[in-house]
């Protein structure tokens, strides 16, 4: 599975006719996380090392495509799972979703989990989650900054699609400038961030679709995007 969706969000990359990626499952579980039955000891430590690189791998993918992606949630979330939506660029999920890290009661803690969700939420709210490895609901994930937006199950793909068409109408390679620097300047200090914030924003300026912008804006017409 983690094979599939690295190829998948890999394989038309430069494609400029890709705007955004979605991921989405069928059935009430959106993903259960590792197969712990790969984790027993007789699997060996060398594929224990595989399988955590992949999953590696797979998150790295996520961060570094130039298109957003954008998790469709509409059940559960648990373990390296909910690593997954919550490396995701944007999280949509149906009212009837849950999250959870519950790693600790099978006696594995939820470390490369908690990566990506104590980058999305406050400490407090991951150390719960981690420590007690109890589910919260889409509300307490949405009031706590893990999803983007809650909505009725039966609104769910109208809700993406609505998103996705918002996204099309911007320039693709503003769109992935912007989401490179993004994660690029959060590790950074503050004074650091600005720095190269100025140095992105004279590159973008400077652009085709960044003066096609701005000459959009001054003719008071629509913009004409060449993706460049």
């Amino acid at each position: 599975m983690m094979e599939n969706l690295i190829t998948a969000i890999n394989e038309n990359k430069n494609d400029t006719s890709l705007r955004a990626i979605i991921l989405s499952a069928n059935g009430n579980v959106f993903s259960a996380g590792h197969n712990l039955k790969e984790l027993q000891t007789s699997a060996g430590t060398d594929q224990h090392k595989l399988i955590f690189n992949k999953a590696t791998e797979l998150m790295r993918s996520i961060i570094l495509s130039p298109v957003p992606v954008i998790a469709k949630v509409n059940g559960f979330a648990t373990a390296a799972g909910c690593q997954l939506v919550a490396t995701c660029d944007m999280i949509i999920c149906s009212d009837k979703s849950k999250f959870s890290t519950p790693g600790a009661n099978f006696g594995i803690f939820c470390s490369t989990p908690g990566i990506a969700i104590g980058r999305s939420v406050p400490k407090s709210k991951a150390m719960y989650m981690l420590l007690t490895g109890e589910p919260i609901t889409a509300q307490e994930a949405y009031e706590s900054g893990l999803v983007t937006k809650v909505v009725p199950a039966d609104k769910l793909d109208e809700e993406v699609n609505r998103i996705v068409e918002q996204i099309k109408h911007k320039s693709r390679c503003v769109i992935a400038l912007g989401k490179e620097f993004f994660y690029k300047q959060i590790n950074l200090n503050t004074l650091d961030a600005y720095r190269l914030g100025e140095d992105i924003m004279v590159q973008n300026i400077n652009s085709n679709d960044g003066q096609e912008g701005i000459q959009s804006f001054v003719e008071k017409r629509k913009a004409i995007w060449n993706h460049k």
